[in-house]
């Protein structure tokens, strides 16, 4: 299995405004074809979730609207790299659009994927300390309730219900994990 399989087609079979659907027709190494769909990456920006650190003990959560589980979600601040950002930039970006504040200090933490199976989509999660208060105006549709967390009550957020986003459940362990290291 150290050969990559070959993409012998590869055509988009449906848009929206946000997606492309991208039909792939796969050779593996054995002669096996198999045909495969993906939700393709719209334009070449990326996308960041950030968890940002009011101190060594208290993480900024934010109460969002979340229109695929049709509810409001508390979870990490996140959105999508700009053409010509860099992920740190986009990262503090979001920060002051979404939590209002800036970070002084940006630590890119990992890179996830959500469903690599079906998504071409992976996310940078990046770790932001050193706050200090800037607000910028952003695209959402009605201002968010930012919530400060203590990290060692993460098991008492996952029992609310209220936080059932994998990327940020992970974020949040990981960078418990950070936070001992350093």
């Amino acid at each position: 299995m150290s050969n990559k399989p070959t993409i012998l087609n590869k055509k988009t079979i449906a848009t929206s405004r946000l997606f492309r659907i991208e039909s792939m027709d796969i050779q593996f190494s054995n002669g096996v074809r198999r045909n495969y769909e993906r939700l393709a990456r719209s334009g070449a920006g990326g996308a960041v979730l950030i968890v940002p650190l009011l101190d060594d003990e208290t993480v900024l959560l934010i109460r969002e609207y979340s229109a695929g589980v049709h509810r409001y979600e508390l979870g990490l601040p996140k959105g999508k790299t700009d053409a010509g950002e860099s992920f740190l930039e986009a990262a503090n970006r979001e920060l002051k659009e979404e939590v209002g504040y800036g970070a002084r200090h940006l630590h890119h933490l990992s890179t996830f994927s959500i469903a690599p199976s079906y998504l071409e989509h992976c996310t940078e999660i990046i770790v932001a300390q050193d706050l200090y208060p800037e607000k910028l105006v952003g695209d959402e549709p009605e201002e968010l309730e930012v919530i400060p967390w203590k990290l060692n009550a993460i098991n008492e957020l996952l029992m609310t219900g209220e936080c059932t986003e994998a990327r940020s459940i992970a974020a949040l362990f990981m960078t418990v994990e950070y936070l001992k290291n350093l």
